[in-house]
């Protein structure tokens, strides 16, 4: 007897619509967990391609297998020496184990709430055991400007770093992920991203910088001040220094010259007494008559000798 067309098909495509919804497939990115009910089935499945399960009613959980960031809220914490400061963290983390954590978390943003509650609190008791400085510096590497260290506080200034940062975020580090092993998770560091102080110390502490800064100002500009008074009074002095040499030399100079004048004056009128008489009196004309001034002499006068007429002598 030859079956009907339908009955063939009809358990074909029920096989088929089974096996589609029995098959799935895993990324290199992705783990899964298969669960019935809820409850985990197997071990976790960590190969990529394609996979089956049964019954086709099971569901596949997957999760990541790449690091995943983690990243805090910015907490106030006060420190060992009662510095008040806000501190930012981040980590990196992954599934190790994928049965164990949806076992304990289910899913990543319960994990992620778990890991801000353990990191947040190894941070604040890390913190809160050492000073400001050990949180702030790795190293006693000194400042290569000294005026920088007028900008903090001379306790960190002055303090050895004893621990400093890189220990310190290992120490969170290392103390957390010893917590999250209990959840399959692996975590594999965690940083200080960035510290601040809380507002009302963050005004002091611009106040006083801006104050060691005018102080800085200050003094420098007094030092400048007193730079450019010594710069002129050296000037003063090489200048009078100066001077008096060029007039020293001058006034030798003209010595020499007006000797010279005088030695050349009475050769050339030595030979002619007379003549020069005659020259020196005509040079006192001006010197002595002008428009001005008035004279009563008699035209005999010897003053007058060489303006008479030579006939009338």
């Amino acid at each position: 007897m030859n079956r009907s067309p339908v009955v063939v098909a009809v358990p074909v495509i029920l096989g088929v619509l089974v096996a589609a919804a029995s098959a799935y497939t895993l990324t290199e990115n992705e783990q899964a967990v298969i669960t019935r009910f809820g409850e985990p089935r197997g071990e976790p499945i960590s190969e990529p391609g394609l996979h089956f399960k049964l019954p086709f009613a099971d569901t596949v959980n997957r999760f990541d297998r790449r690091w995943l960031d983690w990243r805090g809220d910015p907490n106030q914490i006060p420190t060992k020496d009662k510095k008040y400061i806000w501190v930012d963290t981040f980590g990196r983390w992954r599934i190790v184990d994928p049965l164990r954590f949806f076992q304990r978390l289910r899913d990543e943003r319960n994990a992620q709430s778990r890991l801000d509650d353990i990191i947040d609190g190894e941070t604040r008791n890390a913190i809160a055991s050492f000073a400001l400085i050990e949180a702030v510096r790795t190293t006693d590497r000194t400042f290569e400007d000294d005026e920088y260290s007028a900008e903090i506080g001379e306790a960190e200034a002055l303090e050895p770093v004893q621990v400093g940062r890189d220990r310190l975020t290992r120490q969170i580090r290392d103390r957390a992920a010893e917590v999250v092993k209990e959840f399959g998770v692996e975590l594999v560091d965690v940083q200080i991203r960035r510290i601040n102080y809380v507002n009302e110390v963050q005004v002091k502490v611009f106040d006083r910088m801006i104050s060691e800064r005018r102080r800085i100002a200050e003094r420098s500009r007094s030092e400048g001040m007193g730079r450019a008074a010594e710069i002129r009074g050296q000037r003063e002095r090489d200048l009078k220094a100066i001077r008096s040499e060029a007039y020293r030399k001058a006034q030798e100079v003209s010595g020499k010259a007006d000797a010279e004048a005088t030695r050349i004056y009475a050769a050339a009128f030595g030979r002619d007494p007379e003549f020069f008489q005659f020259l020196r009196t005509l040079e006192a004309y001006p010197r002595t008559v002008d428009g001005s001034t008035s004279l009563f002499l008699g035209t005999d006068t010897e003053f007058y000798r060489y303006l008479r007429s030579s006939k009338k002598q």
